[in-house]
Formats: structure tokens, C-alpha cells, sequence
């Protein structure tokens, strides 16, 4: 089957707004085993949503369209797409009672234009917004599919995958196969490297398809199986994703919806484990990550952004001499600044970051990108030395990877407690 996308939006066409509605439909699209043979992008015009419609439609069997869906006067697609099918607008009663009851919930103001969020193409089936106000819709044109979402990628995401695509799947029932897929994420290795170390899998030739997603300072190697039969799909995936594991392990840190933060929060909780976090190049970019995940309260007793040596010093208890004679960004600092956040926080491990984000700061001797990340349990601290090669962004995040990846590592080499 192939199935089209258009996005909608002057914000998209003036370049104000990163399009990332497209490449995640694509890939859910692909996943499914349909083709995408045509993107687009057009600007709140009712003419170029008509000719865009027109133009993918003449190479389709359906179109996914994002955007306009909102109150203001710009959001045009609904009318838009009533217009060019000659079909009139109605109005959902129950639907606007279910937008009012949000701005009720949430003490929001009403303004009557929210009311033409609840309006649809006669003909059209509504597609339930979970996350927010603006419903979609889909219209069968001819044969053809139409289905309409959001802009808002966080709302565009969960109606795709609860409205849309099951949409498509019941009107072209031809089209549908047994699919299972597993995303396997990845951290310190290249995707030269996984495709190396996989060769001799061939994994392609048993009929699983490999993709590689980069998402710094992840790389997501996805593994997807299509079969007449649900139960074939998952005994070819099972049997795929053990060679993977088998050649990649070392370097897994987690599956599909998984992160890092998630693994290791759930690693601290079972062995009833506690953390202090001491952050200098990262500047609190750790402690953010942790507690993200709900519940971190439990094993996060604190975290300590100490940028300036004099922080260092009066928080963690690095003396002036080690600062002076090593450096900030040094081994014994990273080490002395693990122990003193653990002591300061009186928890089972102190986590330490240290190091030149960039541009400046740079030698000859400590290059920028130049990173120090102790663990400390109390018996003995551990450090590792890193050399990032990226911009100041970047090497913040790369670093706050690599601390949780130690962190990490060091969890799992210990058994869990009871």
C-alpha cells in the first residue's frame, strides 16, 4: 500500500518550526510494511492544500495530513478539505461538550472560536485527541483515505498510533500483515560498528529488516518482521533480537520506550541503593535526566551543580592545592568530588562530573570536549577519562550519557538486594 504525507503550516514553510511530524509517520508507516512514495509541505492556503491533496492522492492509496486543526484563524485544513470535496461542515455536539470539559477542568479561558475544533467534513469519522483539544478525522474521497491530525507532535503521536493506523489497517484489510517490531538502543558505538559486528547475522537474509536511527547520543537499531501470522512475526523477532544481544550486549542499555535514566532509576530502586550527584561541566543536566523519572525521590538524595572551584571546595571538600596543583578537570578532582557529594549527602554512591564543554577553556594538555566522571561507593571510586569531539550542547549530553552509562554498568555488576 502506499500512503502519502502532508504537513500544514506557515510555520513550517518559513522555516520558524523543525518538521519531525514527517519522519516519525514515515517510520511508523514503514514499520506497518506500507511505502511512502511522496512527502510534502504546504503553508494555511486553501488552494495549496487542495493541489497538495490532488497532486498525492494521483500516487496514493491514502495521505496522512498533520496541522490547521487548531482555533485561530489560520487553521484552515478542515475547511480546506471540506472545499475541495464539495462536502459541508457539521458540527459534533458531544465532541465541543468534551472540549469544553477540558478548559472547565483547567480553569482555561474560553474563546468561541475553540468551538471549530469540533468540526468535521460530513462523511468524516472523528479521531479522538487524548492529549488535548483539536479531535482529527479521517474521509474516505473516492477509494482514497484521508486521515487528518494535529500538528502538535506529542498529540500527533498517540493519534496516529490509536486512530490512524488502525484506520488504515480495517479500510485496506488486503494490505495487512502481521508485524512485530523491537527497538534496541545503543550508546558508545558507531553504526559502522553495529553493522560490523552484525554481518555475519544476516539478519536481512532471514527476513528481518535492520534500520539505524541516530538520535544523539543514542543509536537506535530498530528490527522489524512481517508474516501472515503474529505468531510467526514474534518467533522471527525473539530469534533476531537474541543474535543482536549476542554481539551488542555490552552496549545495550535499553528497549523501545526505555531510557537510560528509566534503567538506571529502576536498577538504584531494587537494590534499595541511594545517590548523590555532583555536576560541574554537566551543570545539572544528570540531575534533570533522574528526575524525570517518577519516583526518583526515592534514591536521589540530592544533587550539587558546582561549577566554580570554590563550590568544589566548599561543598565537596576539594582542597585548594588539588585544584591548583591537578586542575579542575582532572582525575583527582572528578575522584574527590565523587566522595565528597557521597559523604555530603551521606548516600550509598556519589556521582561526579568534571570537565571543558567549550569552545574555550581548551590546552594543548586538556582539549575542549575533555571529560573526568568519577563513581564513588564508599570502598573505592572509580574514574574514566573521556575526549568528546563535539560542540558545547553536545558534549553536555554526551557527558550525562556516559555518566549514566557507568553508573549503569556498575548496578548491574552487583546483585540486587532484598
Amino acid at each position: 500500500m502506499q500512503v502519502g504525507i502532508l504537513t500544514i503550516g506557515n510555520e513550517l514553510i518559513s522555516g520558524r518550526t523543525q518538521d519531525t511530524n514527517t519522519s516519525h509517520i514515515a517510520r511508523e508507516l514503514n514499520i506497518q510494511g506500507w511505502q511512502v512514495p511522496i512527502l510534502m509541505s504546504v503553508d494555511d492556503d486553501e488552494a495549496a492544500i487542495k493541489t497538495a491533496l490532488d497532486h498525492i492522492l494521483a500516487q496514493t492509496d491514502a495521505v496522512i495530513v498533520t496541522g490547521g486543526l487548531g482555533p485561530t484563524t489560520d487553521d484552515k485544513t478542515t475547511e480546506a478539505i471540506a472545499r475541495a470535496y464539495g462536502l459541508k461542515l457539521y458540527r459534533d455536539e458531544t465532541i465541543l461538550s468534551k472540549i469544553k470539559a477540558i478548559f472547565d477542568r483547567y480553569g482555561l479561558y474560553w474563546a468561541p472560536s475553540n468551538s471549530k475544533q469540533a468540526d468535521f467534513p460530513e462523511g468524516a469519522e472523528p479521531i479522538a485527541n487524548p492529549v488535548g483539544t483539536a479531535w482529527g478525522f479521517s474521509l474516505n474521497v473516492k477509494g482514497k483515505l484521508i486521515a487528518v491530525l494535529p500538528g502538535v507532535p506529542a498529540e500527533m503521536k498517540r493519534m496516529l498510533s490509536q486512530g490512524a493506523l488502525p484506520t488504515l489497517r480495517r479500510t485496506f484489510p488486503e494490505a495487512a500483515q502481521a508485524v512485530a517490531s523491537r527497538t534496541i538502543k545503543l550508546s558508545g558505538i558507531s553504526e559502522a560498528e553495529v553493522d560490523q559486528r552484525l554481518a555475519d547475522a544476516d539478519l536481512e537474509g532471514q527476513g528481518v529488516s535492520v534500520g539505524f536511527y541516530p538520535h544523539f547520543p543514542e543509536l537506535r537499531l530498530v528490527l522489524t518482521v512481517r508474516k501472515p501470522t503474529e505468531e510467526e512475526a514474534r518467533s522471527l523477532l525473539k530469534i533476531a533480537e537474541a543474535q543482536v544481544v549476542e554481539r551488542l550486549e555490552r552496549h545495550i542499555f535499553a528497549y523501545d520506550l526505555e531510557t537510560l535514566e528509566g534503567t538506571v532509576a529502576a536498577l538504584l530502586s531494587e537494590r534499595k541503593l541511594t545517590l548523590s550527584v555532583a555536576e560541574s561541566c554537566t551543570g545539572g543536566l544528570i540531575t534533570d535526566r533522574l528526575t524525570d523519572i517518577s519516583g526518583s525521590s526515592i534514591f536521589l538524595e540530592r544533587g550539587a551543580v558546582t561549577y566554580s572551584n570554590l563550590a568544589k571546595t566548599e561543598l565537596l571538600g576539594v582542597p585548594e592545592e588539588t585544584l591548583r596543583v591537578h586542575g579542575a578537570v582532572s582525575e583527582p578532582t572528578a575522584r574527590l568530588m565523587a566522595e565528597g557529594v557521597r559523604k555530603l549527602g551521606h548516600t550509598d554512591l556519589g556521582l561526579s562530573t568534571t570537565g571543558i564543554a567549550g569552545p574555550t577553556g581548551g590546552s594543548r594538555e586538556k582539549p575542549v570536549g575533555t571529560v573526568y566522571i568519577a563513581l564513588a561507593d564508599g570502598r573505592e571510586t572509580v574514574c574514566r577519562k573521556y575526549l568528546f569531539r563535539w560542540e558545547r550542547r553536545r558534549v553536555k549530553v554526551a557527558t550525562s550519557q556516559a555518566a549514566l552509562t557507568l553508573l549503569k554498568r556498575y548496578l548491574i555488576s552487583i546483585p540486587g538486594q532484598t
